[in-house]
């Protein structure tokens, strides 16, 4: 089977998009712009259920959660000519795992991440290993009761290597786009006797970390959606 093309530029035409979107990911000329962007559009609450957005979807609905940012993330990344990289953190059942875009700068690796907190955002770039910028998340890597539930880390999944319309102009959720990124091999970051001498955050810590950028909106009376397989609303 011949290679997949990897170009070094992603050109509008290519992606998909109309002008006025490629035009808002050329303006995002650095790992600090991209993260910027993401900091300003609120949090995807998915209050009609899950979504997954495509690119395209998180420009028209001005909203994003963790692997919609990461999408968005790698996709401006991919402008610039950079390859389009994202690494996927998994986690303890209890808890939802998280993506981010990875790009470097020289040998160190730096990640740009959609959150709702403020712990489990921007890296700079100063990791010698996916394995140190995993861990930088570790300590903040925890569920409602204070658990660290973070576990492993995957590869750098280049997203060149899947079709653009699953991740770029899918109009449906990128469903097929997010199963891959799961699937992917994970490398352990704590062993089972690791995780049984786990410290739970105390009290403090737990309400600092129960703030949030974007508070969810009232519902209307609705139910709050059912717990989710696939997403996290980070």
């Amino acid at each position: 089977m011949a290679a997949v093309a990897k170009p070094r530029f992603a050109r509008r035409e290519h992606l998909g998009l109309a002008a006025a979107e490629f035009a808002t990911l050329v303006r995002l000329t650095t790992p600090a712009k991209i993260q910027a962007f993401l900091n300003a559009i609120p949090a995807n609450h998915e209050p009609h259920g899950e979504t997954i957005h495509s690119v395209r979807a998180v420009l028209a609905h001005r909203c994003a959660h963790c692997i919609e940012g990461a999408l968005l993330a790698a996709c401006a990344l991919w402008v610039h000519g950079e390859p389009p990289l994202v690494m996927h953190l998994d986690c303890d059942p209890r808890d939802y795992p998280h993506v981010v875009a990875l790009f470097r700068r020289g040998a160190h690796w730096g990640a740009i991440s959609k959150t709702n907190g403020a712990s489990l955002r921007f890296r700079d770039p100063i990791y010698r290993s996916l394995r140190e910028l995993a861990m930088s998340y570790f300590h903040e890597y925890c569920d409602r009761h204070g658990h660290k539930t973070l576990r492993s880390y995957s590869a750098a999944f280049d997203l060149r290597r899947l079709p653009s319309p699953l991740w770029v102009t899918n109009e449906a959720p990128c469903t097929e786009t997010h199963d891959r990124l799961a699937a992917l091999r994970h490398y352990p970051l704590v062993t089972g006797r690791d995780t049984r001498r786990l410290v739970r955050r105390d009290a403090f810590e737990q309400r600092m970390a129960a703030i949030v950028e974007y508070p969810r909106p009232e519902a209307g009376g609705l139910a709050a959606p059912a717990r989710r397989r696939r997403n996290t609303i980070r």
